[in-house]
């Protein structure tokens, strides 16, 4: 994609969770002028690294936002609390108040362009039948969902208002590099340490994308797309059984899959989510990975497509990357064991 060199900086918020960090180390690699928004206690060290400029400040601070997003250009909006468990103030503050903060200092800024990386899950309840489009009814299902649908409301809300250049970007399940949460762990991770357990036959479908084609979109979506608009943001759909013959061929082991009824998994992930009333730790199955566990995710990228030239990476390939990166960050996939505390994306 050709492009003129920035003559300001492009903003990313979130820049040290799993999207921000593979995010900004795309946009370094490409020569673009990044400045993330940092908060103090972050892991943040690897972007001096990258020639990342860093301000420092929490999402949730109207003034240290402020001050990030003076002098920038555009806005990469990634900060969000993303867990299948938790408070809804948790969720709220920082996927809404957060995205509202952002929003009325990017309109003050005059910024180009403000692309908001939300989720395809703010659909909640998939049709039964026929495709997810940008078109389909939102019917969120838990705290995390309602936080992100009514992040996007916003956002529309400052294009048709006050005339804010916003775009918004829907990615699915996303894997790749710098996760062992989510996507990583329950299909790459936890199969491979021994917990592979299935589900109806593996039958159900879910909805992949890797981690630096989402940083491609946004990317193109700085320049490109319409304003105003939602893009989905996918890969090719794909059954749990598919993804895990997948996963063998790639990694070259083979996995003995546990036939788990799904009653017995619902009452397990339900029993350990009550308890966390009291241990106020996110349990290993919490309930909030029902709708993404027993629910069919068949998505159309058809107008991301055909509006940002859109071409998603084959699942296999990711997937090698995804290895490698496990490989020289566990050094066993086997002795791999993720952190329970997981952090913002």
């Amino acid at each position: 994609m050709e492009r003129l060199p920035d003559v300001a900086p492009i903003l990313v918020t979130g820049a040290t969770g799993f999207v921000g960090r593979n995010l900004c180390a795309y946009l370094a690699a490409r020569g673009r002028w990044v400045r993330a928004l940092v908060r103090p206690t972050s892991d943040h060290a690897f972007l001096e690294t990258l020639g990342v400029e860093r301000v420092w400040g929490d999402i949730r601070d109207d003034r240290a936002v402020a001050a990030a997003v003076e002098g920038c250009g555009a806005i990469i909006h990634a900060a969000a609390v993303f867990r299948f468990w938790g408070r809804r103030e948790d969720f709220w503050t920082t996927n809404v108040d957060g995205t509202r903060n952002l929003l009325e200092a990017a309109a003050q800024a005059g910024v180009s362009r403000f692309v908001h990386i939300s989720t395809i899950a703010v659909v909640g309840k998939p049709p039964a039948d026929g495709l997810i489009t940008e078109e389909t009814p939102c019917q969120p299902q838990d705290a995390y969902q309602e936080s992100k649908l009514e992040a996007e409301r916003l956002a529309l809300t400052w294009w048709r208002t006050h005339g804010l250049p916003v775009i918004i970007l829907r990615p699915g399940a996303i894997y790749g590099p710098w996760s062992r949460y989510a996507f990583n762990r329950l299909f790459i991770e936890d199969p491979l340490r021994g917990l592979a357990f299935r589900v109806h036959g593996g039958r159900h479908v879910t909805f992949p994308v890797f981690v630096r084609d989402v940083a491609w979109a946004a990317e193109v979506a700085l320049g490109g797309g319409r304003p105003g608009e939602v893009y989905n943001i996918c890969g090719n759909c794909l059954s749990h059984r598919e993804i895990g013959e997948i996963v063998e061929r790639v990694t070259g082991r083979r996995i003995r899959w546990i036939p788990a009824p799904a009653w017995g998994m619902v009452a397990l992930a339900r029993g350990w989510t009550f308890l966390s009333r009291w241990t106020r730790r996110e349990p290993y199955y919490p309930i909030g990975l029902y709708p993404y566990v027993f629910y069919d995710w068949r998505v159309s990228h058809e107008k991301a497509r055909e509006e940002l030239g859109y071409d998603p990476t084959p699942f296999e390939d990711g997937l090698q990357e995804t290895r490698a990166w496990y490989c020289t960050a566990t050094r066993d996939f086997a002795a791999a064991s993720p952190p329970q505390n997981p952090s913002s994306v």
